[in-house]
């Protein structure tokens, strides 16, 4: 079909008038362009987004006792709420979609009084009583040493995995504070492990202060007995913990003789509904960028087609000779439409290289400027860009179709008398 003749056909007659052509196809470059970018600029809030929140499993919800606002079975309201041990295990037998229900207990706080000591040093820190399974749901770099493990669980071990803001507060520089101890509240802990958690969202100085110690050590060292703090809660990845959150709070109302109707006793924060919010504003972010991309390719398809419509009756009397010779409606029309295909696809192409060239030039201004908030690797999926080109495939043959249509209506003898 493209044979050497029909190319040389083709050129010359985008030859014929360079200016027009250029101007012609400016229209689906441009739009072409503006869909890429466009496109990789959601990818790169989304990417940036995404980097926040880090690791952390994301289909998780926190909740913690708050006070009641409701009297029920002979109870008074501004009663508080105290989460029980057996709480954890209520739900965990009743929701089998629920991954991980990590029961946590807290002591102390960044802003807190001086809590934990070592030798002459001291500080104020959060001590947070965990099980192994936290982890997963808040994933932190253990620099030196290891995390909790079961058998810290079980055996009541007085260890503890500190922050590197606690380790700089304690410890020397060049001192290696595993098999160390530190004193909490007067009771000593062995250091076992050191972390870090780059991708915190929160006051990333208020996280490297942060202590961890087995939740049954802490319960037994701070006399909490079978309290529960506050939990984290994940659900496995098939669930959507947002679905889950209203009969987990049934069953917590349950368990802590809470009125049904009480919404204000029991805190939560869902996010999993936080980061789905994320999620859906750059779907639609997405969905905006193909349609004023599209919008803009569909005015440069229209420009070809008017181009095309000129092209046509410019060469009336070629036609007009042509069919004379014998030339079929078709070949025609299919001279007509390849040159419209061979317009669109070459200013496509110039269109994609460019925005390629473009994202390539963002990359590296932002691994240059090392960490930007909310935004990071900006790119566009292959699948994208192979669907834009089939996009301009189909927008060459309509921009040539109706000129092709018209070209092969005219009758040899009205083409050869045409002026």
């Amino acid at each position: 079909m493209f044979g050497r003749d029909r190319w040389n056909e083709i050129l010359e007659a985008l030859n014929s008038n360079k200016l027009r052509t250029i101007l012609t196809a400016f229209g689906v470059f441009w739009g072409i362009f503006i869909l890429v970018i466009l496109l990789a600029l959601t990818n790169g809030l989304r990417n940036g987004v995404s980097a926040d929140f880090g690791d952390r499993a994301t289909n998780t919800m926190f909740m913690w006792g708050q006070s009641t606002s409701m009297a029920y079975k002979g109870m008074n309201k501004g009663r508080r709420v105290q989460f029980k041990l057996a709480d954890v295990k209520a739900l965990k037998n009743e929701i089998p979609d629920l991954r991980i229900v990590s029961p946590r207990l807290q002591l102390g706080g960044f802003r807190g009084a001086n809590n934990v000591t070592r030798g002459d040093k001291t500080g104020a820190f959060q001590v947070n009583g965990d099980y192994p399974e936290f982890k997963q749901q808040q994933p932190m770099d253990i620099l030196k040493g290891r995390w909790i493990n079961y058998s810290d669980i079980d055996k009541v071990m007085k260890t503890a995995v500190i922050g590197t803001g606690v380790e700089k507060g304690l410890f020397d520089i060049g001192e290696d504070p595993i098999g160390q101890y530190i004193s909490i509240q007067g009771v000593n802990f062995k250091v076992v492990g050191v972390f870090d958690n780059p991708n915190s969202q929160g006051d990333s100085e208020e996280e490297a202060n942060n202590i961890f110690v087995p939740f049954t050590t802490f319960g037994k060292a701070f006399n909490s007995g079978d309290n529960v703090g506050w939990m984290a809660i994940t659900a496995h990845d098939h669930v959507s913990m947002t679905d889950l959150k209203s009969q987990v709070l049934s069953i917590m109302r349950e368990q802590r003789g809470v009125h049904p109707d009480d919404q204000r006793a029991i805190g939560n924060f869902d996010l999993a509904e936080q980061f789905a919010k994320f999620t859906g504003l750059f779907d639609i972010l997405g969905f905006v960028g193909f349609f004023v991309g599209g919008l803009v390719l569909l005015s440069g398809g229209i420009g070809i087609s008017n181009i095309m419509l000129i092209v046509v009756k410019e060469r009336t009397n070629e036609i007009g000779v042509r069919r004379a010779l014998g030339a079929t409606p078709w070949n025609i029309k299919a001279q007509i439409l390849q040159e419209s295909i061979v317009l669109t696809l070459i200013s496509g192409l110039a269109g994609i290289a460019f925005a390629a060239g473009m994202i390539w030039i963002m990359n590296y201004l932002l691994a240059q400027a090392g960490d930007v908030d909310n935004f990071a690797n900006p790119t566009v999926n292959i699948n994208v860009v192979f669907i834009a080109l089939c996009i301009l495939i189909l927008a060459g043959l309509l921009a040539g179709f109706i000129p092709s249509s018209r070209a092969t209506k005219m009758k040899p003898v009205d083409a050869l008398r045409t002026e």
